[in-house]
This record gives C-alpha cells, structure tokens and sequence, in this order.
C-alpha cells in the first residue's frame, strides 16, 4: 500500500468519510485543507450512472464559470484571411494555417483550446492522433469548429471549458483556485452541476448523479451530497433564506398557547344549561 506523508494524514483526519457533506460545508472544508506552498486547484469528480459504451448516453459539452478558473487558457486558432485577423484581434495566442499545423505535428502542443473555422478542418483532421488524445481536437459539439472565430476565443478566453464523460462515466473539472471566495467556488459548482443535470442524455436510465467528490490539487477527497442540487448557494450565510433543496425555509413558529384542560372553564357559563320551557 502507498503511505501517505504526515501533512495528506492530518488533512485525511478532518474528513468523515462515512458522510456526505452539504455543497457549502464541502467546499469551506475543501478551502481550509489548502496547506501546499501554492495556490492549490480545486477539482470536481462526478459519478454518473451512464453507460458510456451506448453512443446516445454520452456526455459533453462545454461550460463558462460564473468565476474564473484562476489560470490564463492558451488559444490556439486554424483560420486564414478576415478570419485570421478576427481571431487575432479577439486576443488569440497563435493563428496560422499549414505553418500551425506544422508546428503542432512538430510536438508543440502548450495550449489549452484549439479553434478552427470549417474550410480548414480538412488540415485540422491530420492531427487527430496528436489533439484527440489531449482532448483538445476542434468539435463543432463543443463550439470550436466555427466561422464566428472571434466570439469563439473570446469565450475561451474567459474560463470557457469542455467537459465530458470518461471510459468510467465520471466527469472531472476545476471549479477554481482555492483562493476564491468560499461563495465563489459554490457559484461555480452550482453551475457546473446545473449544466450536468441539463445536459442529461435523454436515453440515460437509473439513477443519474451517483457520487461528487470536492478534492485540492495535494489534498483529500470530500463526498458531496448529490441529492442537494437546488439553490445550492443560499446555503452559505447572507442568502435569501432559501434552503438547498430549492423550498423556502419556515419562519420561526410563534408560541401557540396552552389549551386549559378540557374540564376548566374559559368564560363564565352555568353551571347547568336552563331547562326547556
């Protein structure tokens, strides 16, 4: 077995591992286990209860977090002519055509995103050995196989990132930087698991979200409650009094005073009704 240092054995202490934690108390307990020297990623681990060998239970799409990611996204674009220099504009870090393509077969692959218009895929398609694998191949699926190169980068650019199912049905995505805000990272978990239950497969049976793991780059996991899926940041302090599974929280209930024994008297009556006339 391996043996875990000192510091991952005294993080692995403060987690009860026969619980599932509420989104809010997960994540502030994720956020007090950063200890590396720095700025640890904060992951997400969703079990999903797909079938990924059936083609219509496959899982992808792309998702922008309401806070960034906390990491520069290096863009890539194939295009030429007008759209060479839109993508130039939008803030592209590398433009090209067959020149790009080169470099890329080459092995450079230091990049996040890459971006292609249509009348260049047939050059794209060569490097399906080398992008596919790396999950960066353009997919008009996912938005970067576009004529609108400038919005597509654009969005790149801003934490715009794919997720899809794995060879065992799980999603793994960075929900931030463990700097964030503690409402911050929730936000963004919120949406990531508001895009997972959207994007839900029409042909998926059975139970859908089976586990969610929160977990720092060096640190533990913290299983979350997948059933709480609604409204999931007014569970931290300054919400609008909506609890997590989405109703609202009741008002405090008023005193309701004692009823007197039913043999003691309330108000003045006889003691003995009047006789019938």
């Amino acid at each position: 077995m391996r043996r875990r240092g000192k510091r991952y054995r005294e993080l692995y202490s403060k987690v009860d591992r026969e619980r599932q934690y509420p989104p809010a108390e997960a994540v502030a307990l994720v956020k007090d286990m950063q200890s590396a020297k720095f700025t640890e990623t904060v992951e997400c681990h969703i079990r999903t209860g797909l079938n990924v060998r059936h083609a219509e239970e496959q899982l992808r799409g792309t998702i922008t977090l309401p806070h960034s990611a906390g990491r520069d996204v290096t863009v890539i674009v194939f295009a030429k002519g007008e759209k060479a220099r839109d993508a130039e504009a939008a803030g592209a870090d590398a433009v090209g055509e067959e020149d790009l393509a080169k470099r890329v077969q080459d092995g450079w692959t230091d990049f996040d995103v890459a971006i292609a218009t249509p009348d260049l895929m047939p050059v794209v398609g060569r490097l399906g050995r080398i992008l596919g694998p790396q999950g960066k191949m353009p997919n008009p699926k996912v938005g970067t196989v576009t004529d609108d190169v400038a919005r597509a980068v654009t969005e790149a650019k801003a934490g715009r990132t794919e997720y899809r199912t794995d060879r065992s049905a799980i999603v793994h995505l960075t929900i931030g930087k463990t700097d964030l805000e503690a409402r911050q990272l929730l936000e963004n978990y919120a949406a990531l698991i508001d895009e997972i239950i959207r994007a839900r497969p029409a042909a998926a049976k059975g139970r859908y979200l089976r586990t969610i793991t929160l977990a720092t780059t060096t640190g533990p996991g913290v299983r979350v409650d997948p059933t709480r899926t609604r409204d999931i940041v007014e569970e931290l302090p300054g919400g609008d009094g909506a609890s997590a599974d989405g109703a609202p929280e009741a008002a405090p209930e008023e005193p309701v005073p004692e009823e007197p024994p039913a043999d003691t008297a309330t108000v003045d009556e006889p003691d003995e009704a009047p006789a019938d006339s």
